[in-house]
């Protein structure tokens, strides 16, 4: 079962930990400082080594969490992010971000 986080879900927490947005399709009034805190405390606490985010069903990401999740390598993370819609895998192709974030698409 998900652990709660706030906006985050932590579906596994390791080495490799898995976060998801809770089922939501838009993610409106993100506080993008706590949700950095709440990475930065999961990634030292589980002296994790790769982020995964489960996009599944996420219409839109907010430019600011782009720009979060970009910034997460920062911290010594690999990060990845799965199942990203139409309109956000043009964005990060846009925005070139997947060249610093490993993209992919899984069937459920």
């Amino acid at each position: 079962m998900p652990i709660d986080q706030g906006l985050l879900e932590v579906y596994e927490a390791g080495r490799l930990t898995v976060l998801g947005f809770g089922g939501r399709t838009v993610l409106e009034h993100i506080n993008l400082s706590d949700c950095r805190e709440e990475i930065a405390a999961l990634i030292k606490e589980n002296n994790c080594e790769t982020l995964a985010f489960d996009l599944t069903g996420i219409r839109l990401l907010p430019s600011g969490l782009l720009g979060l999740l970009a910034s997460l390598r920062q911290l010594g993370v690999e990060v990845h992010v799965y199942n990203p819609s139409e309109d956000v895998r043009e964005v990060l192709e846009i925005t070139r971000l997947e060249r610093v974030m490993h993209v992919h698409e899984l069937e459920l």
